[in-house]
């Protein structure tokens, strides 16, 4: 199996053909970096959405606890990105988020 390349200057992504939307990645993330959002395509209504990528601190929770393989971060090693520093403001987004039930907060 070939390892996932990341898109030029993306830090996470998703593969929505893998996704189940069954948010355990949003509910690990601690920057705030993904939400569930309303997708009347997918079959339970909602789907992951990166919201802030600017955010993401590169620490892989997402892409290891997703039981399906739908989510990658890219990898250090490679100078494509520069990861964000955890702020107290992507901190309290994450926090947010999770108790708005895993949904995107309204803007």
């Amino acid at each position: 199996m070939a390892l996932m390349k990341a898109p030029e200057n993306t830090p996470v992504w998703l593969d929505e053909s893998r996704c189940k939307a069954c948010d355990i990645c949003v509910s690990v993330c601690p920057a705030g970096v993904l939400a569930m959002e309303y997708d009347s395509s997918s079959t339970l209504g909602a789907m992951v959405r990166i919201i802030h990528p600017e955010s993401c601190i590169g620490c892989n929770d997402c892409e290891l606890y997703c039981p399906d393989f739908a989510i990658y971060v890219a990898d250090k090693k490679e100078d494509n990105f520069k990861f964000a520093k955890l702020t107290d403001e992507a901190k309290a987004r994450a926090e947010a988020i999770k108790a708005n039930n895993y949904m995107k907060l309204p803007e």
